[in-house]
């Protein structure tokens, strides 16, 4: 028999869907809704790579199990269209972004049918497109209007390669970025960026009512950093200001014995005296070439200059130099460090490198543990050479000391954050232009609302990275009219963070073709939030923080009644290839199109699933989807052999064979547990389990009840419809079925099946024990004689011996009488 004809019914199958329409969602039906969402793909080439097919194979599996529960199931998928990638390919291919996206996206999108994902294509969303990023600069517009978005001079990390700022959260941990992997610098530049931060507590307590990987909340929770602590104030020698240091350790404030600015403080120009201002300004200028992430490095040497002045102690009045250091970020805290290097490794290496004193203010809780001198004491202890403050634990001591500074006037209780404003300014072509227009006379101006979008002009000759927007070079885009008033403006050269157009996307499928609203709001508040969520865990602290502070935004103003986007996320792990990272450099990527042809799009998307953990991942092997297309081939040949042999009519079932009875309903319970927690490989072993047992129970044709066998294979195809879903949908058609197995009822186990009917009974001859033995229950005698007799040990006994009779107990003892020697 001929093997699985993929190419023929894949193609057959797609057609009918498309045809039919059966995939096409009703979103006005909220009965038993349930949205799943994957993150859309990037266009930035035209084709899908193995990982998207990791990505969203398996998820549109997951989608499709939820449809057959009776879900009203909500799959949409889009582009992400802007941005540095597509934009570089085209620089790379000397194509104009606009013409190589939409044939990336065309050629993409039917890359994505060739999946059999269930995804309903009127709702498609492409973020270059006017009638999409006319809302993404709406909703710039709400965040200006109120007070979340704003326009200041300050250092940004600038990537000399990609020729424009960076987010903290696109800069990598060895301070390169994340795109192009060359090194990054600072800039000081006039930039947009989004208050996140006034977010900050919000979306630390969010993450306790969302059900997330815990590594995920970790990493979020890390980035965000919220710190108790205080801020103590530190007056300059000359009475002229004062420097404010924040410290979550105000129990070790007299063992401070410098302070430390950042390059970036604006007190450093201040007070740098004149000896020192050569040194300070070059020292300054070396700092704008190191990243933040690097310059934050605890494997970094530490480096810096004396400014030339003093600050007082708030408490001792003791004289204390001030320093600049690249250690400390003029974005963190105040920029100001008050150093106690006696209690802070950083502080301690750098008072060592620049002869600095070290005085130690906490001793062990541990009188017996000893205190090393060539590092600094970092835990907590009992506060001495600390004034009134003396034997006091460090709890004790932080809130004493700052209780004290406050009766003072030098001091309070703060609390701070890591996370810093979102910086969304992008000085390249390929994004949505920031709707903002700048007037000599009444400075910086929003776009009216009804002059949206600002188009992106694409008659641009050179868009070309250049260190400043290339739309500023467009005078026919760049001059305008101020709305206020009426007089000669220029508009805003920059375009936004492709991160922007993501971090709303998902409010927008339900409406994407609407070009009066960003948003349906009764649909958005009856579908929302997404269900399950989908996608890599690169993107914790970068959109999936930004979407996250998006929607709280959005419910802040009262535009959607929810405030998280996602319940429940889940990340899909790391392919490998030959157990290395897959990379074109190794030379062990994967052409998914090349194992389409040859196995087809079920198969793959099955071998996917089945190699590994998806959320761990797993190690492609070419030996290994052999295996599985031997799987899908078996399942193939069983119903072509015993379909033209199944009844027409659903007639009464006669007899039902109890161990493929507990297999089938043992393999429904598994796959369905499986489904839920995404452990796609463990219920594809089931069903080849199931697939097994099916053969076996076949071997013997006088023995088949076909009524039974009828309703197992049809039992055994819904099973297999998330996962092979073409193969599925053609072995239902040839049950005899009209309607799409996709329209069927996902079956229910019976618990009563998954009992194992069967007894231990003893074996004896005359009336000794010799062993046990598992039979089906209530069997009958000639079948237990019969099985008894090929027990090892009982046909050792009886050898030479005739057998005069035998006593059978069903369930309990079966013994063997022979004639006494």
């Amino acid at each position: 028999m001929e093997g699985y004809p993929f190419r023929e019914v894949e193609a057959r199958q797609r057609q009918r869907w498309e045809a039919s329409g059966v995939d096409c969602v009703d979103i006005y039906k909220f009965e038993h809704k349930f949205y799943v969402l994957v993150m859309f793909s990037y266009p930035s080439e035209k084709k899908l790579h193995i990982g998207h097919w990791w990505n969203y194979g398996p998820a549109d599996t997951f989608a499709r199990f939820k449809r057959l529960q009776g879900y009203n199931v909500f799959e949409p998928m889009g582009f992400d269209a802007f941005g540095l990638p597509a934009e570089n390919y085209a620089i790379r291919h000397k194509v104009h972004p606009a013409v190589t996206t939409r044939d990336s996206v065309n050629f993409i999108r039917e890359q994505l049918k060739q999946i059999g994902a269930i995804y309903d294509w009127n709702f498609e969303v492409d973020t270059s497109q006017p009638i999409y990023y006319k809302w993404t600069q709406w909703l710039f517009l709400q965040l200006y209007k109120h007070g979340a978005a704003y326009r200041k001079r300050a250092p940004v990390n600038w990537c000399p390669s990609c020729q424009t700022v960076l987010a903290n959260e696109q800069v990598l941990s060895n301070g390169t970025c994340e795109r192009c992997k060359e090194a990054v610098t600072t800039r000081d530049l006039e930039q947009w960026f989004f208050r996140i931060t006034d977010f900050a507590n919000r979306l630390l307590e969010g993450l306790e009512r969302i059900d997330w990987p815990e590594s995920t909340k970790a990493m979020q929770r890390h980035w965000i950093g919220r710190s108790e602590g205080s801020e103590i104030i530190f007056p300059l020698e000359d009475g002229s200001d004062n420097i404010r240091c924040f410290t979550t350790r105000a129990d070790t404030l007299f063992g401070v014995t410098y302070v430390v600015l950042a390059p970036e403080n604006e007190l450093v120009q201040h007070i740098t005296t004149k000896e020192q201002r050569a040194e300070v300004m070059q020292y300054i200028k070396q700092a704008r070439e190191t990243s933040e992430i690097e310059r934050l490095s605890t494997e970094r040497v530490k480096t810096g200059v004396f400014s030339g002045a003093y600050a007082r102690h708030p408490l001792t009045g003791a004289r204390l130099p001030i320093w600049i250091a690249d250690y400390v970020l003029g974005t963190y805290g105040t920029g100001a460090v008050m150093a106690v290097p006696a209690h802070d490794q950083r502080d301690f290496e750098f008072a060592c490198k620049y002869n600095l004193p070290v005085k130690w203010v906490i001793k062990p809780l541990n009188p017996h543990d000893d205190v090393f001198i060539d590092r600094a004491f970092e835990d907590y202890g009992i506060m001495v050479d600390s004034a009134r403050f003396n034997g006091m634990t460090s709890e004790q001591g932080r809130g004493a000391v700052t209780e004290y500074l406050h009766s003072l006037g030098l001091g309070s209780y703060e609390v701070s954050y890591r996370l810093r404003d979102w910086l969304i300014s992008r000085q390249r072509y390929w994004g949505a232009p920031i709707p903002m227009i700048h007037c000599e006379k009444c400075r910086i101006v929003p776009v009216l609302e009804a002059d949206l979008p600002v188009l992106l002009p694409e008659d641009i000759v050179d868009f070309t990275p250049r260190g400043a927007s290339p739309l500023g070079a467009h005078k026919a885009f760049m001059d305008v009219k101020c709305p206020q008033c009426g007089g000669e403006a220029r508009r805003d050269p920059d375009t936004m963070d492709t991160f922007v157009d993501s971090s709303w996307y998902f409010l927008r499928y339900l409406s994407a073709k609407s070009d009066d609203k960003p948003f349906d709001a009764e649909l958005v508040s009856k579908w929302l939030p997404v269900n399950v969520y989908v996608g890599g865990p690169e993107h914790a602290t970068g959109h999936l923080i930004y979407a996250r502070f998006i929607t709280m935004f959005l419910n802040s103003i009262g535009l959607i009644p929810f405030d998280e986007p996602f319940k429940r996320l889940v990340h899909q792990g790391i392919i490998t290839c030959n157990g290395a990272r897959m990379s074109k450099s190794v030379g062990n990527v994967v052409n998914p199109d090349a194992f389409i042809e040859k196995y087809g799009s079920d198969c793959f998307r099955l071998y996917l699933m089945f190699m590994g953990d998806y959320t761990v991942g797993g190690d492609w092997s070419d030996e290994g989807i052999v295996g599985v297309k031997r799987f899908q081939n078996r399942i193939w040949r069983l119903f072509q052999t015993w379909l033209p042999e199944l009844p027409l009519n659903r007639d009464k079932l006669q007899s039902v064979d109890r161990n493929l009875n507990r297999v089938l309903n043992f393999t429904i319970k598994e796959v369905t547990s499986d489904l839920e927690q995404f452990q796609f490989n463990t219920a594809i072993s089931r069903l080849m389990e199931l697939t097994n047992e099916l053969y076996e129970y076949c071997r013997y044709p006088t023995k088949i009840d076909r009524v039974f066998l009828k309703e197992t294979l049809e039992t055994l195809t819904i099973l297999l419809a998330p996962f092979a879903p073409h193969l599925a949908e053609e072995l239902w058609e040839g049950f005899g079925h009209k309607d799409s197995i996709m329209q069927q009822k996902w079956p229910a186990y019976n618990e009563a099946a998954l009992m194992l009917d069967e007894a231990t009974v003893a074996l004896q001859i005359n009336g000794k024990f010799i062993d046990t033995i598992v039979l089906e229950k209530d069997l009958a005698q000639p079948q237990a004689v019969e099985i008894a007799l090929e027990h090892p040990k009982i046909k050792r006994a009886l050898r030479g011996k005739s057998l005069k009779k035998t006593i059978y107990v069903p369930n309990k003892i079966l013994n063997f009488v022979v004639p006494a020697l």
